[in-house]
């Protein structure tokens, strides 16, 4: 078989992905301030998706590069398919906030107004505010021959402007800048009234451009390469990321311009000519540009147009784990303790775990992996801190290569280094994704004890309350071995590490994964596979799939996002079957059990998706999961998550995504909801 036969492509496997977010805006069942926030979420999505992806596509294409993907796409290929469906989403998207949203808001008493739906007072008062507060920080550039074309900075809203004099015909261009600092919808009256910030902006043109005749105003919106490659060369990893994030700022290569139906072509072409976009290259938005802002005004002010609130409950074997200095560690020393976020708390877990170890005058050292934390304020940030100012050697390996969170992670760097905690950057060339925690603590007769924690998801409380994630807590010695080894290997100089428990990347996880599908295809129809993941990519792992499905074994795949498998195709694979569950929460664990009888089954989570980057280009780490409790949980989780009752998409052999079932079935995360408040209630 070829390789659009064997395989999806990946590109426009996301762009499916991104369609189910969508599909969410679109969903009359769902609160209507919920649909907004995913068309915000949706629109987040695609700028990142220009920015990286997109962006990478057509470097590849700008250099003559002609090399199919495994999906059998070649870089010009892939970008013309994608444009066109990018347009199909966004015309969608278009028409589910113009003709459906927003009148179904204004019959709530949430209206978006345009500037001439408003009275003369209240005209006049917004002018005042526009003298005071916009005016100032607004820069009309002209563009002739002593004016050259100014660089539009990536992501930026402007508005080209055609002017004039009042008695010639001939005209003028300019663009003005919308600052990111002003709001993209203007709150009028605490909540109830919105105005687009163009609109403001456009009906005082006049100020902006003084003597002159205004004869046309056109919002356009540039998206450009922000993913830069780090020079595997520099001595200093922190220099090097901070160059990478200067030339992101200074990035000249446009992937995207969106522009509104109302520019007239011969504006189009100056964009285009001074951006050096393709014609075709625009993505046309009937409606406002940048829904992303969208996200502040979905914020649940409404409950009754919102999902009803949810507390992160506590697991009964951890409500009193704060009650008296240490116990944590005593609840840890009888047993694994897993737990499973947004539905169990992030606070009195993770938080509560790394407190304690700051706290606790028996504990000697802490260390962790850090890639998104949140804030400098974070709780996780200030244990850290706390234990390196209480004297204990305090570990963080921070990783200057989280996307977008770069400048973040160096403040904290810094912050954390200041403190005393001796910070490690990671290794020139890879990443370090892996999730995990390691408390060392001296017990009270004397033995050296490790704690542990190795998770799916970020160390980042605000997340945690948004993504779901698998978390597991222990004081095995085995894991506790393996970790320290690995902190050992992360931070100094080490060979390869046999480990215990955990598959790390890049030195033994592919082959692990590799070699355990290979013993669930020997079994033939009594092989069983189960993967809960975000990603699935790599075309070795899936031909390995495709391997075990045709020897017979059944495998179960939950993916969140990118899905390159065909499933149920004759001759391939016919026993590979495909969810996707898409909803309030990001599904954002990894699981995978390998074997038909859970009882002896292997099951195993951690950071690792099965993408090439993730396999071969990254320090993950996956942690086999031996605790009878813990394997339950996760059975539970993957029993859930299959069932053909929950409501979720099923991916055909066409590459096709379907809802199922269309109508009945449960909400998969209300039912972890109930089964937290069950946990929070069962005595420990």
């Amino acid at each position: 078989m070829t390789g659009s036969e064997r395989f999806l492509d990946r590109e426009l496997s996301w762009l499916d992905f991104n369609a189910r977010v969508l599909a969410l805006a679109e969903d009359h069942n769902r609160p209507l301030l919920e649909r907004a926030k995913f068309v915000a979420i949706f629109s987040s999505n695609l700028d990142e998706y220009f920015q990286v992806r997109v962006a990478a596509l057509q470097a590849q294409a700008d250099l003559g590069i002609s090399t199919p993907s495994a999906g059998g796409l070649d870089p010009s290929r892939t970008i013309g398919l994608l444009r066109t469906r990018v347009q199909d989403l966004v015309d969608r998207q278009s028409a589910v906030f113009t003709k459906d949203l927003a009148p179904a808001l204004a019959e709530e008493g949430l209206h978006f107004v345009g500037w001439s739906d408003l009275g003369l007072d209240e005209q006049t008062s917004l002018t005042a505010r526009f003298e005071q507060e916009i005016f100032p920080i607004l820069t009309p550039l002209a563009v002739d021959v002593a004016h050259p074309f100014p660089y539009i900075s990536n992501l930026s809203f402007n508005l080209a402007v055609r002017v004039g004099d009042h008695d010639a015909e001939e005209e003028r261009f300019a663009r003005v800048k919308l600052p990111g600092t002003l709001p993209r919808f203007l709150d009028l009256d605490g909540g109830n009234r919105f105005l687009p910030i163009e609109q403001l902006v456009a009906a005082h043109l006049d100020r902006l451009f003084p003597g002159m005749e205004v004869k046309g105003y056109f919002p356009f919106r540039v998206t450009r390469d922000t993913d830069f490659a780090l020079d595997d060369e520099a001595d200093d990893l922190r220099e090097a990321i901070e160059e990478v994030l200067q030339q992101r700022t200074q990035s000249n290569r446009t992937v995207r311009l969106e522009i509104d139906t109302t520019m007239p072509e011969e504006v189009r072409a100056v964009l285009r000519s001074e951006l050096e976009i393709a014609a075709g290259a625009e993505i046309i938005v009937d409606g406002p540009l940048d829904l992303t802002g969208l996200f502040k005004i979905a914020l649940p002010s409404r409950a009754d147009l919102s999902d009803r609130p949810w507390s992160p409950r506590t697991p009964a074997v951890l409500i009193n784990a704060e009650a008296k200095p240490n116990n944590f560690f005593e609840i840890l020393r009888r047993g694994d303790v897993m737990v499973h976020h947004p539905y169990d708390s992030f606070r009195t877990s993770i938080e509560a775990f790394l407190r304690q170890a700051a706290r606790d005058p028996k504990v000697l050292a802490v260390k962790q992996t850090i890639y998104r934390t949140g804030g400098d304020e974070s709780n996780i940030i200030q244990a850290l801190i706390e234990a390196a100012r209480a004297g204990k050697q305090v570990v963080a390996l921070v990783e200057l290569q989280a996307r977008f969170d770069e400048e973040a992670n160096i403040e904290r760097a810094q912050l954390l280094e200041a403190a005393g905690v001796h910070v490690v950057y990671g290794i020139v060339g890879l990443k370090t994704h892996a999730k995990i925690v390691l408390v060392v603590r001296q017990e009270s007769d004397g033995e050296i004890r490790r704690y542990c924690h190795v998770g799916t998801g970020n160390y980042n409380p605000t997340t945690a309350t948004i993504y779901e994630d698998i978390g597991l807590f222990t004081a095995c010695p085995d894991v506790g071995s393996d970790v320290s080894e690995l902190f050992n290997h992360l931070t100094g100089y080490s060979q390869s590490v046999n480990y215990n428990r955990l598959l790390v990347a890049p030195e033994a996880l592919r082959i692990g994964l590799r070699d355990r599908v290979r013993a669930e295809a020997a079994k033939g129809a009594d092989g069983y596979i189960a993967l809960k993941l975000n990603s699935l990519v790599d075309p070795d792992l899936i031909d390995e799939l495709y391997d075990a499905s045709r020897a017979g074994a059944r495998v179960d795949l939950v993916v969140r996002g990118i899905c390159c498998v065909r499933p149920q195709v004759p001759g391939l694979s016919e026993n590979i079957f495909v969810r996707s569950i898409v909803g309030r929460y990001l599904e954002h664990s990894r699981i995978y059990r390998f074997g038909s009888d859970p009882a002896t089954a292997d099951y195993l989570i951690g950071s690792a998706d099965w993408m090439q980057r993730n396999l071969d280009r990254r320090v993950e780490t996956l942690c086999s999961i031996v605790d009878e409790t813990s394997r339950a949980r996760l059975e539970e989780i993957l029993k859930i998550d299959l069932d053909e009752n929950g409501l979720a998409w099923t991916l055909d052999s066409e590459g096709d995504w379907h809802r199922s079932p269309i109508t009945g079935g449960f909400d998969t995360q209300l039912r972890f909801r109930e089964l937290a408040e069950v946990r929070a209630n069962r005595s420990s």
